[in-house]
């Protein structure tokens, strides 16, 4: 059977092509001009899908690197306060080994001593509540307002009372959290066996004629204890470094994958929308040449 090919049925074929060729031309246009593979998600379904699951991810790390970012600052500012606790403590210690001189030392000298330990306390005090973007870092979740508060009654005896509550964590990973707080009584003490009432029983003994050479022993084991708080804090400001690493080379993967599902090569962009434009150029040219003025456009 022989199909009849009318000028009518050449047009329509020729319009049909030009504007698939047209829409080619304004598709890899637009390509060329973003940059991005994909505009809407009708453009490749599947890559659509891929990409935004990578998104998602992206932003999922991006949050666990500011929680990191945030614990360590916590642990930084942490270890600058044992750091200052520590000195505070060894300045005490030598006092107190100085004032344990009793044959040596007059009245007056020893009240010297006990007026500056009772100031190295109120710096240890300070210390102790020692803050970062206004959260206490020795108090846990506590809502007191400081890890340590000290209150004097009546008799002008001093009371300190550590307030902690649940531990402050931060998460660095689906099933990866790290503790960023330190726990101000066992750094600290608490009540009687503070280290703020310690000092204030050396003081008080000083001024009383009693030796104090007997609290050498609860000084240093309270030095310990804050050795052994930073040593802690210092493991966990380890684990969120290598956390950050590898949320850094993560995050340098999960853009990789992105940009191979969305992103365009420019050179190759160029090269294709060039032999577009050729495509369609030519189909234009070939397009005037098979259409011929039939005997119909003479006749009108």
């Amino acid at each position: 059977m022989i199909t009849r090919v009318t000028s009518q049925t050449q047009m329509r074929d020729a319009q049909r092509n030009l504007q698939t060729n047209m829409a080619n031309l304004a598709k890899l246009q637009e390509q060329a001009s973003s940059l991005k593979a994909i505009s809407r998600a009708s453009d490749n379904p599947t890559a659509a899908a891929s990409a935004m699951a990578v998104r998602t991810e992206q932003s999922a790390v991006a949050q666990y690197s500011r929680n990191a970012e945030n614990g360590n600052n916590w642990l930084t500012t942490i270890d600058g306060a044992l750091d200052t606790a520590s000195s505070l403590m060894n300045k005490v210690r030598d006092l107190t080994v100085q004032g344990a001189n009793d044959g040596a030392l007059s009245a007056t000298a020893k009240e010297a001593i006990a007026v500056e330990l009772e100031g190295l306390k109120e710096e240890l005090l300070t210390t102790a509540n020692t803050t970062f973007v206004g959260r206490t870092v020795f108090a846990g979740n506590s809502d007191a307002g400081a890890a340590v508060t000290a209150t004097q009654d009546d008799a002008g005896a001093w009371t300190y009372t550590s307030h902690s509550g649940g531990s402050v964590e931060r998460r660095v990973g689906g099933s990866n959290t790290v503790r960023v707080d330190a726990d101000g009584s066992a750094v600290f003490g608490d009540g009687a066996d503070s280290v703020f009432a310690l000092i204030d029983t050396i003081a008080s003994e000083l001024r009383g004629g009693t030796n104090i050479g007997g609290n050498l022993d609860a000084l240093d084991s309270r030095m310990s204890a804050m050795i052994e708080q930073r040593s802690v804090g210092g493991a966990r400001q380890a684990n969120l470094e290598r956390a950050q690493e590898a949320l850094m080379t993560k995050a340098g993967t999960l853009e990789s994958t992105r940009s191979g599902l969305e992103d365009l090569d420019l050179g190759q962009a160029i090269l294709d929308l060039t032999l577009q434009e050729t495509t369609y150029q030519a189909a234009l040219a070939v397009t005037a040449r098979v259409l011929q003025p039939t005997l119909m456009d003479f006749l009108r």
